[in-house]
């Protein structure tokens, strides 16, 4: 296959990996984006997301500045988001681990990389059927930070970046495994595709983690976690990661944690599916509670908005009996539940009218189940009315505690849904300073290379707020592609 003579290769073409090309290309560079997948698979993880983005703004007057028409505008209530919330956020969630000075750009960035990309094409929309509720007045109500996404989720993202670097003269290709660096006198200066070399001024890293590598998951991330699901691409195997740290690159971030969430555990294609993509997560546990095979609650499933919990539940239903566990709702609870997720195309719940029925249909403890959902019934403050809009201190005085939206399980047909430990991507990567350059372990700068997305370690440890990644792809990406 001809290649191009570049003045900037990017390896990877996902978010960050295009937001980074079509700055560089903004500023005159000749780029190439090597995608190691075939056309058919390509888009990275940013592919399978809800293309759901978190960013600074003031509201709804500022959002209707970059989103697409929408008649709800006007019955619509959007809190403003500003930037001490997101890094309050960040810190509260990292519990503190995270890199600061990391944060912060990407936090004061957020709002205007939203506004470049809308300038360079990219359509975004409020997410009405996942952030908002409808209040008593009919108007919708958002929550959750997270506020809007992409038009058209993770796929329309791609569409969006593909077309935009088209018209900037970004020359892609696919199918196109970078297998290699090279360096010469302590630079870099291209890569390898398999026997060929390919020349370049700057090497941008934006290949993604080693979520798809089961060897690497079960070496750092602990034993156990070779069994995850990948909900993503599986080409995200940290080959470029591996290649870096060869040449003298430090580790940055948290590689022993990573973003993992409930996900389907019957479904048969639950890896990798890119018909259903993020459909087959499973985030109303909030207002349900999750059991797991003895039938014993093990999580406080009302601890925060989902946005704030769900990237680090995942680890927890690895670690309970055969890494599943069971998301249960009696027929008041099921009927508040997002139809994207559970009215999934061919997603089977277990139902039963009487609760020893769908502990059988679950193969869990009969006794331990019912006396669990009684017993968490019976020690709900049914003083606090239920709002799911907010954090409305409804809980359960059982262990673990249910600290918000609690809600009895006694209206029947009773619903359990089976869910495992779906992997998103890794928070360990590359170190890197706050424009993505990569460092030695000493924190010297190598020349000519650079990371940017899930590449770059620093910025998450632990767990995650829904959004923040596409948001941190965006900002690196940019800056990356303006040095480069």
């Amino acid at each position: 296959m001809e290649m191009p003579d570049p003045d900037v290769v990017v390896v990877g073409g996902g978010n960050a990996g295009y937001c980074a090309a079509h700055a560089a290309a903004e500023r005159g560079r000749r780029v190439l984006v090597l995608e190691k997948a075939p056309r058919q698979h390509s888009g990275g993880n940013s592919y399978f997301t809800l293309g759901s983005i978190r960013f600074v703004h003031n509201g709804i007057d500022d959002l209707l500045q970059i989103l697409e028409p929408d008649e709800r505008h006007v019955h619509t209530e959007v809190p403003p988001y500003a930037a001490a919330e997101f890094l309050s956020d960040l810190e509260r969630v990292t519990e503190g681990r995270g890199d600061k000075a990391l944060a912060n750009v990407v936090v004061e960035g957020s709002r205007d990389a939203i506004g470049w990309l809308h300038a360079l094409g990219l359509r975004f929309r409020l997410m009405y059927d996942r952030q908002a509720n409808v209040g008593p007045d009919g108007s919708f109500v958002f929550w959750g930070g997270s506020h809007v996404s992409t038009v058209d989720g993770g796929s329309g993202l791609m569409a969006d970046h593909e077309r935009t670097a088209s018209r900037l003269g970004v020359q892609v290709r696919y199918d196109c495994a970078v297998t290699d660096l090279i360096a010469e006198d302590g630079a870099i200066v291209g890569v390898r595709v398999g026997d060929r070399r390919v020349s370049a001024e700057s090497v941008v890293i934006a290949s993604g983690g080693f979520e798809a590598n089961p060897r690497w998951r079960q070496r750092y991330l602990g034993d156990g976690w070779q069994h995850a699901k990948v909900r993503g691409t599986p080409y995200n195997t940290g080959d470029l990661i591996d290649a870096a740290l060869k040449i003298g690159a430090g580790r940055g971030g948290d590689w022993s944690t990573c973003h993992s969430v409930p996900w389907d555990a019957s479904y048969p294609q639950n890896e990798s599916n890119r018909a259903l993509t993020n459909r087959l997560s499973r985030y109303g546990y909030p207002l349900g509670i999750l059991v797991n095979r003895r039938g014993r609650r093990f999580v406080d499933e009302g601890a925060d908005f989902r946005n704030y919990t769900y990237a680090k539940y995942g680890k927890l239903i690895l670690e309970q009996p055969g890494s599943v566990a069971f998301q249960v709702f009696d027929a008041t609870s099921r009927s508040m539940l997002q139809g994207y997720e559970y009215e999934m195309p061919g997603i089977v719940p277990m139902v039963a009218d009487d609760l020893r029925e769908l502990a059988l249909a679950m193969d869990v403890d009969v006794e331990e189940f019912v006396q669990t959902v009684c017993e968490f019934n019976a020690s709900i403050d049914t003083g606090q009315p239920l709002d799911p809009t907010v954090k409305d201190g409804r809980s359960a005085s059982v262990k673990p505690v249910k600290s918000n939206w609690s809600s009895a399980i006694e209206s029947p047909p009773y619903y359990a849904y089976p869910v495992t430990c779906g992997i998103s991507f890794t928070f360990g990567g590359l170190r890197g300073d706050i424009d993505g350059r990569v460092l030695t372990s000493s924190g010297s700068p190598i020349t000519g290379l650079f990371a940017c997305g899930e590449a770059l370690g620093g910025l998450f440890s632990g767990n995650y707020p829904t959004g923040a990644g596409l948001i941190a792809g965006a900002v690196m990406g940019r800056r990356v592609g303006s040095c480069v």
